[in-house]
C-alpha cells in the first residue's frame, strides 16, 4: 500500500501546482562544501604536491562567508546576469493564502514526510543540497529578484532534503521546503543541470506560485487538504495519481489550476534561470537538460521522464532557454568532487538490499579502470560507503584511504572534505578506535565548523568517549543555534541518560517530539519527568510551565484539523 504522504500529495501537487518532476537533471554544484572556517596547518613532512593538492580542495571547501538561514557560510562568487532582467509576472504579495498560513501547511507537511522510511536522513545529503541552495539563493538576492529580500514565506528560509527514490525529480512544498529525489543526484549529468533545476524550484517558492493558484474562497480547502496532503509525492511517484485524485472528487479544482501552471512553470523557467547563471553555473544547463528530457520522452515509451508526463515539455520552453542562452556569455563550469561524492553517496543509499550493496560495489570497482583523475576518488569513496554499509569495516577504511590519497589527504589532518572525514570517524568509532575517532571528530570540526553532519559525528563520538559532561555543554549550545532540528535534543537526551539525569532527559526527550510535531509523545515525557524524583524546585517549574504550553498547542492542533478529511 503507498503511504498516505506519498498518495495524498498529489492533491497538492495537482491543486497547487507544486514544482514540477524533474527528469535526467543534474548534480547539485557545492563547490567541496561551503562548510568550513579555517584549514589546519599542514604538518612539514608533507609533500609538496599533495599539500597544493588539498589546500586547493580546503580552499574550495573551506571558504566561509556570512551565516544562512541554512546555518551554511558561503562566499562563492555569484556572477551577474547582465540583460537577463525578468519581469514579475504578477505580484506575490496579492497570494490569497498567507505566508504564516503557507509555512504552518509546509511544516505540517513536513512531520509526516520525516516520519516516512523514504525520506532520507543522511546529514551530509542535506549539508550538500542545502549549500547548494543557499549559493543560488544569495544569487536570487543579488539579482533582487521578487521574493528573494527575506519577507514573507521566504523570511524563514529553505530546507532542502532528499528523498530515496530512483526516479529523477525534485519538488517543492509549501515554507520554503524542496525535495531532491536521489535518482535526480545519481542520474544527473552536471552540476549546472542540477541548479538549473534547484534554481526553477526555488523560483516557484519565490514567487509564491503555491500560495498564487487559489483565490480567498479556496482557502477553507486548501486547509482541508492539508491533513491528507501528507506530503505526498504520488504525483513524483506515480504521475497519474492527480487524474486519479480527480476522480476523487477535485476534478474542478484541477482543471481551474492547469493552464495557471503552464504560466508558473514558464515563469519558474526563467526565474531559475536568472538564478542559476548569477550564481555561476553553465547557462547551457537548463537547455541541455530540457533537450534530454525531450529526447527520453521520444526514445522511451516505459520510462519517459515523470516531469514530461505531469508538465509536458513544449518546444515554447525549450525554445525560450535556448533563446536566453545566446544572450548569456558561455560559462563551462566542471563538476566538482564534492559534487561527485555527494551523487555516489546517494547511488549507495538507494540500495536496499546486502546483496545491491554488493552487485553496486562490483559494479563501482568494474569503473575503476577506465574513470578520469576527478572520478576516481568518488569512486574509491562510493566502494568504501558500500563495504560500510556492508559492515566490512577493514576493506572499507582501505578503500576511503585510497579516497583519500586521490583527493590530496594530509596524514592526520581533516581531508578537506567533510564526506571523507565523517566517514573516518564512523570507522574509527565502529572499530573501537574511539582516541583516534575523537581526534579526527575534533580536527574536523575546526575545520568545517558550520557542517551539521560533522558536528553529529563530534557529537556522537563525545557521547561514545564517555565525555557526557563536554557533550551536555555541547548540545546545549547547538539546541539553542540551530532550534529548528530535533536531533539535537535527542543526543541531549542520551547525554543526560547517561549522566543519570533523568528529569532533564525527559525535557530534552519532550523537546525533541514537540519539534517533531508529536504532541502529545511530548506530553507524557513532561509527566514522566515530574515524576522522576530527582528535580529542584525551579527545574519542576519549568517542566510545569512547558507542559501547559504544550497542552494547549496540541488543544489548538487539534482545533485546527477539526472536520478535516482523514
Amino acid at each position: 500500500m503507498m503511504h498516505p504522504w506519498r498518495r495524498s500529495l498529489a492533491a497538492l501537487l495537482a491543486l497547487a501546482m507544486v514544482a514540477p518532476a524533474w527528469s535526467q537533471a543534474s548534480r547539485p554544484v557545492a563547490a567541496a562544501s561551503p562548510l568550513a572556517k579555517a584549514a589546519p596547518a599542514a604538518p612539514s613532512a608533507v609533500p609538496s604536491e599533495a599539500s597544493d593538492q588539498v589546500y586547493d580542495n580546503l580552499n574550495r571547501s573551506v571558504k566561509a562567508g556570512q551565516k544562512s538561514e541554512f546555518g551554511l557560510r558561503t562566499n562563492n562568487p555569484v556572477v551577474e546576469a547582465g540583460g537577463v532582467q525578468l519581469p514579475d509576472l504578477g505580484d506575490p504579495s496579492t497570494a490569497a493564502l498567507s505566508p504564516d498560513m503557507e509555512k504552518r501547511l509546509g511544516d505540517r507537511i513536513m512531520r509526516d514526510i520525516r516520519r516516512d522510511p523514504q525520506y532520507v536522513t543522511d546529514p551530509l545529503l542535506a549539508d550538500y543540497l542545502n549549500s547548494l541552495g543557499y549559493r543560488l539563493v544569495q544569487a536570487a538576492r543579488r539579482q533582487n529578484i521578487s521574493g528573494s529580500t527575506g519577507a514573507g514565506t521566504f523570511a524563514t528560509g529553505f530546507d532542502l532534503f532528499a528523498v530515496r527514490d530512483r526516479s529523477i525529480n525534485a519538488f517543492a512544498l509549501p515554507g520554503g521546503y524542496i525535495g531532491v529525489h536521489t535518482g535526480l543526484l545519481v542520474q544527473s549529468d552536471t552540476e549546472s543541470e542540477l541548479a538549473s533545476v534547484l534554481g526553477h524550484e526555488i523560483g516557484h517558492v519565490m514567487q509564491r506560485h503555491i500560495a498564487r493558484g487559489i483565490t480567498s474562497q479556496d482557502q477553507s480547502m486548501w486547509i482541508a487538504l492539508a491533513s491528507m496532503v501528507l506530503a505526498g509525492l504520488a504525483a513524483t511517484r506515480s504521475p497519474d495519481a492527480a487524474a486519479a485524485l480527480a476522480l476523487g472528487g477535485q476534478g474542478a479544482a484541477v482543471a481551474n489550476q492547469l493552464s495557471f501552471s503552464r504560466g508558473a512553470e514558464r515563469e519558474a523557467d526563467r526565474v531559475g534561470f536568472q538564478i542559476m547563471t548569477a550564481a555561476g553555473f553553465d547557462p547551457q544547463g537548463m537547455p541541455d537538460f530540457f533537450m534530454r528530457l525531450q529526447r527520453a520522452a521520444g526514445t522511451a515509451e516505459n520510462s519517459v521522464p515523470s516531469y514530461v508526463r505531469t508538465h509536458p515539455l513544449t518546444s515554447e520552453r525549450i525554445a525560450d532557454m535556448q533563446d536566453r542562452v545566446r544572450h548569456v556569455a558561455a560559462h563551462k563550469v566542471p563538476n566538482t568532487p564534492e559534487y561527485e561524492f555527494a551523487r555516489v553517496r546517494s547511488r549507495v543509499i538507494q540500495e536496499g538490499t546486502p546483496s545491491d550493496l554488493q552487485n553496486l560495489r562490483t559494479a563501482l570497482q568494474s569503473q575503476l579502470a577506465g574513470a578520469s583523475a576527478m572520478r576516481l576518488p568518488a569512486l574509491y569513496y562510493g566502494i568504501a560507503f558500500t563495504e560500510q554499509r556492508l559492515g566490512r569495516y577493514a576493506a572499507a577504511e582501505q578503500a576511503l584511504g585510497e579516497a583519500r590519497r586521490l583527493y590530496g589527504n594530509i596524514p592526520g589532518a581533516t581531508s578537506g572534505s567533510p564526506m571523507l572525514d565523517v566517514m573516518a570517524i564512523e570507522l574509527a568509532r565502529a572499530q573501537g578506535r574511539v582516541p583516534e575517532a575523537l581526534s579526527q571528530a575534533t580536527a574536523s570540526m575546526k575545520a568545517f565548523p558550520l557542517s551539521h553532519a560533522v558536528a553529529l559525528a563530534y557529537a556522537d563520538t563525545l557521547l561514545g568517549s564517555g565525555r557526557l559532561d563536554a557533550a551536555v555543554s555541547f548540545l546545549r549550545e547547538r539546541t539553542r543555534e540551530e532550534t529548528a532540528r530535533s536531533e539535537w535534543w535527542d543526543l541531549l537526551a542520551r547525554a543526560y541518560a547517561g549522566q543519570g539525569k533523568r528529569v532533564q532527559q525527559h525535557q530534552a526527550l519532550a523537546e525533541k517530539y514537540a519539534m517533531d510535531g508529536a504532541y502529545q509523545a511530548a506530553i507524557e515525557q513532561l509527566q514522566i519527568a515530574r515524576k522522576a524524583g530527582d528535580g529542584d524546585f525551579y527545574t519542576l517549574s519549568e517542566v510545569d510551565a512547558r507542559l501547559h504550553q504544550l497542552e494547549r498547542q496540541y488543544r489548538e492542533e487539534k482545533q485546527d484539523n477539526k472536520g478535516m478529511p482523514n
